[in-house]
């Protein structure tokens, strides 16, 4: 039994190394760094980019996978022969950061004003039921005559 359960966990280890090995090192693909980087010539994201500009810059990216770079070293490359404005995605410290976390912050101060509007517009009918829990009772004469109307009302 203590055998069964020792080859049994042998072999998860060795799985879990072999997931771990492939997961780290995934291999790169066009469309995978197509969406992050931008053609040179129009400013447009690669992938939807239909200039010969953005054939030739596909066609490096081709070489470089078919050379074996991962997606990191392919985007180095690409910063090293266009520059940086060939990223889409920010880069630490650059404006380009700062226009994508105004929109952020602007929305999470959307959220936070709707909630203080929503609190400040439930306090203001609070006090309108705590008058109707207050209100004096029905005289007994009109506590009739409601309940009568009413019960028309049912039939």
């Amino acid at each position: 039994m203590s055998r069964v359960l020792a080859l049994l966990a042998g072999l998860l280890l060795v799985l879990a190394v072999g997931a771990a090995a492939s997961a780290a090192a995934p291999r790169a693909s066009l469309p995978d760094i197509e969406d992050e980087v931008m053609c040179t010539q129009c400013g447009t994201p690669l992938n939807i980019s239909e200039s010969i500009v953005a054939e030739k810059e596909r066609d490096h990216i081709r070489r470089l996978i078919a050379e074996g770079k991962t997606k990191d070293e392919i985007k180095a490359d690409l910063v090293e022969e266009y520059g940086p404005r060939v990223l889409a995605v920010p880069t630490d410290g650059d404006f380009d950061f700062a226009a994508w976390l105004v929109p952020v912050l602007l929305g999470l101060f959307a959220v936070v004003g709707v909630g203080l509007a929503a609190r400040r517009w439930r306090r203001q009918r609070e006090p309108v039921a705590a008058v109707a829990a207050g209100a004096p009772p029905l005289d007994p004469e009109d506590a009739r005559r409601l309940d009568a109307e009413l019960a028309a009302f049912d039939r």
